[in-house]
């Protein structure tokens, strides 16, 4: 069985995805973007890490190894395929992509679930 490809794009460059299954993965809505400017399939806010684990990272990438456990754990708790089955079947072939505002992509939470996903989808 082929795996679907998962991919992490930021949402103010565009995208060089097509026929993709766009998910907003931020908790917060993305500053200076208007919700009718952003082209995406659903916002999956109940995938981003908790408000208490995103305000104790702050983007401060000496934690990142510590914030990625922590957020795996988080992710394991979670109905995460349950949700993937609703928003994507699994018969779509279509790839998946992540869309964060975040500046640092391989620091980010959008990279950690995006590994994540990798394993269970």
């Amino acid at each position: 069985m082929k795996r679907r490809k998962i991919v992490v794009e930021r949402i103010y460059e565009q995208s060089g995805s097509e026929n993709a299954v766009r998910l907003l993965v931020d908790r917060l809505w993305p500053r200076g973007i208007r919700r009718d400017e952003l082209s995406f399939d659903d916002w999956a806010k109940e995938l981003a890490p908790s408000s208490e684990l995103r305000k104790w990272y702050g983007h401060d990438t000496t934690r990142f190894d510590t914030f990625s456990a922590r957020y795996r754990a988080e992710l394991a708790a979670r109905p995460v395929r349950e949700y993937l089955a609703r928003v994507t079947p699994a018969a779509d072939p279509h790839p998946i992509v992540l869309l964060t505002a975040s500046k640092d992509l391989t620091h980010s939470h959008a990279s950690v679930l995006a590994d994540y996903l990798r394993t269970i989808v």
